[in-house]
């Protein structure tokens, strides 16, 4: 690798301890930042971040009162309420168990008209100042949010047509792959890399090799993870299978 592209590289013996480790990270920002803006995820590598988080708000009192959230997408054609929305997800995951102000909690409409909403949507992330601090997962096929392969860096907030590995990812929750919505609203890749920090959670021996192209293939939008490298804030918060094929 590139030593000036060489992002941070945290690998720990399992995603539960991983994701402690992160979880004190954003404890220590929101506590020196309280109107912190987070970029939120969904999927399953951030479910025990998202646990731990409601642990401190628990038992420490780590508050989320003043936190402005951001999520990265949302499944085209679903209603807020809808169970399989990521807004209803991170309702159960996150926002129910800590005290998140409803208002700061945004995510884009799947409803509605969906170019509308994305500008509505990007317009609200400029408002904001920004995002602080983004959490990212990665898709097998190295998407961050919902920016496929063919991607361009220089995306911005907008509608996409999901890939068919991500629709069969989900085929499961929508109950076949037939329900699975085939677009969906997400931030671009420019969106964010304008985050000021940003950290990616990689867990399991299935990431082990989309880790590895991500950090040491070719930069360029047959693998969007791979614009990240660079940014002047990254790191990767990895268990052990994960790491497994990295060289270093």
């Amino acid at each position: 690798m590139n030593a000036a592209l060489s992002p941070g590289i945290d690998v720990h013996p399992s995603r539960e301890v991983a994701c402690r480790a992160l979880a004190r990270e954003i404890a220590d920002r929101v506590r020196a930042k309280p109107a912190l803006v987070l970029g939120f995820p969904t999927g399953d590598s951030p479910i025990p971040l998202y646990r731990e988080l409601a642990r401190l708000h628990r038992e420490e009192g780590l508050s989320f009162a003043r936190v402005r959230g951001f999520n990265l997408d949302e499944y085209v054609g679903l209603s807020a309420g809808d169970p399989r929305a990521f807004r209803a997800w991170m309702q159960r995951q996150l926002f129910d168990a800590v005290d998140f102000a409803p208002g700061n909690a945004q995510l884009p409409r799947g409803d509605g008209d969906a170019e509308l909403e994305t500008r509505r949507y990007a317009a609200a992330l400029a408002a904001a100042g920004g995002i602080d601090l983004q959490l990212l997962g990665i898709g097998r096929n190295g998407h961050i949010g919902f920016n496929e392969p063919g991607s361009a860096r220089d995306s911005r907030t907008r509608v996409v047509e999901l890939a068919p590995e991500t629709r069969a990812d989900a085929a499961q929750l929508f109950g076949g792959l037939a329900n699975v919505p085939q677009r969906a609203i997400t931030l671009g890749i420019a969106d964010i890399l304008d985050a000021r920090a940003i950290r990616v959670l990689a867990f399991g021996a299935g990431k082990a090799q989309i880790v590895r192209r991500m950090l040491e293939g070719e930069i360029g939008p047959a693998c969007p993870a791979s614009f990240l490298r660079g940014h002047r804030d990254l790191r990767l918060v990895l268990d052990e299978p994960a790491a497994a094929g990295l060289r270093r």
